[in-house]
């Protein structure tokens, strides 16, 4: 009968796909685990239990999270829903209005920020900017253009012939070119800058011009507004190198435009100028419309098709150069922001089966991408959104489905982990604010804005302090009719249910959480059966199992039969409503029977006890057949 003892010392490699199962030659499977739900790892290699959610806010419905960060002091999260924007500072609401979008819009919008104004992009809705006056004063308005972009669209060979040279002026075109959408929209004719009011019909519209025009000749010299109603708007936008650089519309999806230099709205080509504006388009072998232009070691420009590079210092007219560097490409349909993590820029990939990591390499001057999911595809299931917490080292993504997948990335100690966030209900949204982690969560069809809270066990949680002990705690309309956990004076109670916002305990206490359970799950990967001489098969007998615990209140062990709780109290440590201990060493069980199946996990810890667990390493002694 052989013996053997397992040291695993860390989950730096995260949950791994079942498909993985087999692959005990990798360094990934001696540092992965089956299941992690409801964890955190840790960048130093351990497992902690999440921290629970306070409640913030009910929203009216379905939301777009975003951070607003005005000055290292003053940072906002922005919550956008069907026709409105909300301003949040810390938890409170300070700001709010109406906005032009729809709940089915809000996946499209796209964001960049200067200074104290926010410009927002939707390829159906003129561009907005969101500009901050004061804590509780913001206005949503339209762009300012001073020059806004043209484009000739329709064909080369049609003219236009102007009934006089300046001010209000008759266009007539030699084929149909005009629409009602076009009203207000920019126009240039033969060079000079003008605005259509009015649209006789196909072939004739009313031109205010800005600029007189040589004469009255007919001219194939003329281009129409780039964005309007009649051809749509910007997808994305950023800035780059003091300009304001436009990714995209939607009758133009792959085209880039630049303004001018230290001119943000001033998109006026000129002669080509070094400081003018710039345009161009991504032409290549497939489809590259614009999904996000990202301003980072240079510009990156993200299609459906692929990632590209956009060089020139500074970027010039005659200086400009666009090289494709990866084919991963972007989806279609969701506009999922990338985000910078350690001078790499994290995206979500087109397939919604991988997060991706674009990041340059100095000796092949290029970019390259490596996909971060590769081990645990089964965890990223079309990502809707996504922010990356530097403090905790934590990227965040939030599925299609309602769960939440988690990245802890340490490329220094090669840490590259992902554990699964579940809640009772639907996650939405999530967004970051300085070490804050927000999201938007859909429970019973209804959203809640809700914020990790260090110290909560509990979800969709509040908490509450008096002086005197008390029975009775109101406060929470929204859990009525829920069946909430509750901690009173550090320690677990039973549950109870919510009713005209209130629930009663018993005995009293001074200080409580009350909130939703949910249930943290770290089960191993099968034990490694391989030997010199090759597969061992089952039976195996596990002897005992050793947890190296820090910080740890709460323990369910199931070694086969069950969860069981382990205690930390001493003998004379009083148990009823006391707080439990936190535990921090090193705790050995022991098992018995033979078992079988070598895919049944040895052990596993499962358990919905609002309290705090972190798990740095498991030593698993076992016996097998000769």
């Amino acid at each position: 009968m052989a013996a053997s003892r397992q040291i695993k010392a860390s989950f730096t490699a995260g949950e791994l796909a079942p498909e993985l199962l087999g692959r005990s030659d990798l360094r990934a499977y001696a540092n992965g685990a089956r299941r992690l739900r409801n964890v955190f790892i840790q960048p130093t290699g351990g497992v902690t239990r999440r921290p629970g959610l306070r409640h913030v806010a009910s929203l009216p419905g379905l939301a777009r999270l975003l951070a607003f960060e005005f000055n290292t002091e003053q940072t906002y999260l922005l919550v956008f829903t069907h026709g409105a924007f909300r301003v949040f500072l810390g938890d409170a609401l300070v700001a709010q209005g109406a906005a032009a979008w729809a709940t089915g819009q809000l996946p499209q919008l796209a964001f960049t920020q200067s200074a104290d104004t926010l410009l927002i992009c939707h390829p159906d809705l003129p561009p907005q900017r969101l500009t901050r006056s004061s804590h509780t004063a913001w206005t949503l308005a339209d762009w300012s253009w001073i020059n806004a972009p043209t484009f000739r669209f329709a064909a080369p060979d049609i003219a236009l012939t102007p009934s006089g040279i300046s001010g209000s002026v008759t266009v007539t075109a030699s084929a149909a070119v005009f629409s009602a959408p076009q009203l207000g929209s920019p126009f240039r004719l033969r060079g000079r800058r003008g605005t259509i009011t009015s649209v006789a019909s196909p072939t004739q519209a009313t031109l205010a011009l800005s600029e007189n025009l040589p004469d009255t000749q007919a001219s194939t010299d003329w281009e129409e507004a780039a964005f309007s109603w009649a051809r749509g708007f910007p997808v994305a936008a950023c800035f780059h190198q003091d300009r304001l650089v436009i990714g995209g519309s939607r009758d133009l999806p792959n085209r880039l435009w630049f303004s001018r230099s230290g001119s943000l709205f001033d998109f006026d080509k000129g002669t080509g100028l070094d400081d003018q504006g710039i345009e161009f388009g991504l032409f290549s072998d497939q489809v590259n419309a614009i999904r996000a232009v990202f301003s980072g070691r240079h510009l990156q420009v993200f299609t459906t098709g692929g990632e590209w590079m956009v060089t020139g210092d500074p970027l010039t007219p005659s200086s400009i150069q666009l090289n494709r560097q990866t084919r991963i490409g972007s989806s279609p349909s969701r506009m999922i922001q990338p985000v910078d993590v350690d001078g790499s820029t994290i995206f979500a990939a087109r397939s919604g089966k991988a997060i991706h990591e674009f990041a340059y390499t100095d000796v092949q001057q290029a970019y390259q991408s490596n996909d971060l999911g590769m081990v645990a595809q089964h965890i990223i299931r079309n990502p809707v959104a996504m922010a990356y917490d530097q403090a905790q080292r934590l990227l965040h993504v939030v599925m299609e489905d309602g769960g939440m997948a988690t990245l802890t990335l340490f490329r220094n100690e090669e840490v590259t982990a992902w554990t699964l966030q579940q809640t009772a209900g639907a996650f939405r949204g999530v967004a970051e604010l300085d070490g804050r982690v927000f999201v938007a969560v859909e429970r019973n069809s209804i959203v809640r804005l809700e914020r990790f809270e260090a110290g909560f066990g509990l979800d969709a949680a509040l908490d509450g302090i008096n002086a005197a002990p008390q029975d009775h705690w109101s406060g929470l309309s929204h859990l009525e009719g829920m069946t909430a956990g509750i901690l009173a004076d550090g320690a677990p109670r039973d549950d109870a249910q919510v009713s005209e916002a209130a629930v009663n305990i018993d005995p009293p206490a001074s200080s409580v959480q009350i909130g939703l359970r949910f249930a943290h799950e770290i089960e191993p990967l099968p034990p490694e059966m391989f030997t010199a001489a090759g597969a061992r098969s089952a039976p195996l007998r596990l002897v005992s199992v050793g947890f190296r615990l820090l910080e740890t209140a709460a323990l369910d062990v199931d070694l086969g039969r069950g969860p069981s709780p382990v205690s930390f109290r001493r003998l004379d440590t009083p148990m009823l409503d006391a707080p439990p201990p936190r535990f921090s060493g090193d705790i050995r069980l022991s098992a018995l029977g033979w078992r079988r199946d070598a895919m049944r996990p040895l052990w596993r810890i499962v358990g919905d006890v609002p309290l705090p667990l972190t798990l740095l390493s498991v030593t698993t002694d076992m016996r097998t057949t000769d």
